[in-house]
């Protein structure tokens, strides 16, 4: 079982902490247990009722009448939301219940009901991402057993290989872009989303996968001369030094612009070289692709 903390729930649920601990002195929904030091912490059962209510609430419903609802009362309500956003953030708050209990079988199946329904790229974009960015805060802090991050990662993995397998684009576009992940960085799907992004669209892809130092970026970019680099980071090593990489591809391959995605650029604020770029979320990724 999991222990999650106040602060876990609110990234998972989008609810301030502060509204949490309200909801548990007016209803009886949440009962957290306490550490030896009276820190709450909170269940798997009480994870998901959080995500059930903070869904239901979001669309029109009072707490108050969430709390006098039975399990399967709040099932159906939830069943029968009506709007396609609502039940996008269904399938993702089942997929955070599949992971938090292990349910491997039902987290697959609810990806491929999605992608036979509306295609890999949707099922990624309306998703996948939204999944991965609520429960990433919780791999990064280690909130989570790396035995569930490490078996759902691979699931989707497979279901992006499977897409850029398979994707054939009938638009053909002259530049070549090198993908790779630097040393101390294992976290591929967002890379291999993009992957996906730019072979679907007619761009050649070099991809050279995580773990890949400098020296090896260089020998290939002198190569192949690719018009761009790209890599995405996640969640790195603790060793890693974000500026020190920064500066050392700049000087490297300093004839080659880069672009950087990924949760780190959104938390860095000194300088960046010339020839580098940020992207600091999918829509700014989505806007970059179209023009090229």
């Amino acid at each position: 079982m999991n222990a999650f903390t106040i602060k876990d729930l609110e990234n998972l649920s989008g609810i301030k902490a502060h509204t949490i601990r309200i909801w548990e002195q007016r209803y009886t929904f949440l009962n957290p247990q306490r550490t030896e030091t009276n820190i709450r912490y909170y269940s798997n059962d009480e994870l998901k009722t959080v995500l059930n209510i903070a869904l239901l609430n979001k669309y029109g419903y009072k707490i108050s009448h969430i709390d006098k609802m039975s399990e399967d009362e709040m099932k159906d309500k939830i069943l029968s939301l009506s709007q396609a956003q609502a039940q996008q953030e269904r399938i993702v708050n089942d997929l955070i219940h599949y992971m938090v209990d292990l349910r491997l079988e039902e987290f697959e199946s609810s990806l491929d009901t999605y992608i036979m329904a509306k295609g890999i790229e949707r099922t990624i974009t309306q998703i996948i991402f939204p999944f991965l960015e609520r429960i990433g805060i919780l791999w990064i802090t280690n909130h989570v057993n790396p035995a569930q991050e490490h078996l759902v990662t691979n699931i989707i993995r497979q279901k992006l290989i499977v897409g850029i397998e398979s994707t054939v684009s009938h638009v053909q576009i002259n530049k070549t872009i090198l993908l790779f992940l630097p040393e101390g960085e294992h976290h591929e799907l967002g890379i291999l989303f993009m992957y996906y992004l730019l072979k679907s669209r007619g761009v050649k892809v070099l991809y050279l996968g995580a773990n890949v130092p400098v020296k090896d970026v260089e020998y290939v970019a002198q190569l192949k001369k690719p018009e761009f680099l790209y890599t995405h980071l996640t969640s790195v090593a603790h060793n890693f030094n974000f500026k020190r990489f920064l500066s050392h591809i700049s000087s490297r391959v300093s004839n080659t612009p880069l672009i950087v995605s990924g949760l780190l650029t959104q938390q860095y604020k000194k300088k960046v070289p010339n020839n580098i770029s940020f992207k600091k979320s999918l829509a700014d990724v989505m806007e970059y692709i179209t023009t090229l």
